[in-house]
């Protein structure tokens, strides 16, 4: 039986934040949507997502998501003469005090060791909220009775919130969810900035990741950082320098001394500026930034499927 063919999984991200990223995805995205493809962007810039400003005009629906925790039956805790979830857990959310567990759920990362490991079976598993999954109402301009279709998913994470990657997590298994209906689709995952966790959570599982670069020294520097992250992790990669023009030619000659692929430059204007800043999305209203998405998409989309070929 021939393998099922799988949605294209694409993970965009940058060591930098502001360097473009979102703006690439959304403008992205619209035009392969355009070009009669089925897209999910999923936003899991889950601190402050906002892949919706140029895409959305509200949303349609959200839904909480909540992370297990401990809830300790102090009936049946053995307290002092025990005390072994507190010596087991790796992340210091439990301590034992004047006799009686206590539990600190903001720092849980809900591995369930405690409730496994008791004696006396009094680690119950209760909830913590983390933040919500939104569906975005797309604008009825945005693909103006084209051939595809385009979804967006975000997450908003609660305020307060230390953990990103659980909501990261949840974002993602909808899109994949819906993705996963239509061999054909195209999974955008808009990565947190920088090369910690949750940007980790959210390039787990791509078929390879675009990375977003600013060419000036602060670009190049994180630019590494998030290069040596997908080459520990082993996810193929591609550039797009972004804002081109606005600083010198540094990560241009770095990417060609590492012989790492470059798809396209996207050049740097006051009239995309502009437009970005009133939520537009560049290519509607910037000529040549249209020329630039359209020929980026074309090297994205045939280098992911040549990814893709050869992993199979």
């Amino acid at each position: 039986m021939a393998e099922r063919p799988r949605p294209l999984h694409i993970a965009v991200a940058s060591g930098k934040g502001g360097t473009g990223k979102t703006t690439v995805t959304t403008n992205l995205a619209t035009h392969a949507a355009r070009q009669g493809r089925r897209v999910i962007v999923a936003d899991c810039d889950v601190e402050e997502p906002n892949a919706h400003i140029s895409l959305c005009d509200g949303f349609e629906s959200q839904h909480t998501v909540t992370i297990p925790v401990p809830d300790i039956d102090q009936n049946a805790c053995l307290g002092d003469s025990c005390g072994l979830c507190v010596e087991l857990c790796r992340f210091k959310a439990l301590i034992l005090m004047a006799g009686e567990v206590m539990v600190f759920p903001e720092l849980c990362h809900a591995c369930g060791l405690c409730e496994e490991a008791c004696p006396a079976g009094a680690v119950k598993r209760g909830e913590r909220e983390v933040g919500a999954v939104r569906r975005g109402r797309i604008q009825s301009n945005i693909l103006n009775n084209a051939p595809g279709s385009l979804t967006v998913l975000d997450g908003l994470m609660r305020v307060g919130e230390a953990m990103a990657p659980p909501l990261i997590h949840a974002v993602k298994a909808e899109a994949e969810s819906l993705a996963d209906r239509d061999d054909d689709a195209v999974l955008f995952v808009d990565c947190p900035p920088g090369a910690s966790c949750p940007t980790i959570a959210g390039l787990k599982d791509a078929d390879m990741a675009l990375l977003v670069a600013e060419p000036t020294a602060f670009g190049l520097h994180d630019f590494k950082l998030a290069l040596e992250t997908v080459r520990v992790l082993g996810i193929p990669h591609a550039v797009v320098v972004n804002r081109s023009g606005m600083g010198d030619y540094r990560v241009e000659e770095y990417l060609v001394g590492e012989s790492i692929p470059y798809l396209a430059s996207l050049p740097m204007s006051m009239e995309a500026a502009r437009a970005g800043s009133r939520g537009e999305l560049l290519i509607d209203a910037v000529e040549e930034l249209a020329a630039g998405y359209a020929e980026l998409w074309a090297e994205l989309e045939k280098t992911a499927q040549e990814v893709v070929a050869c992993a199979k």
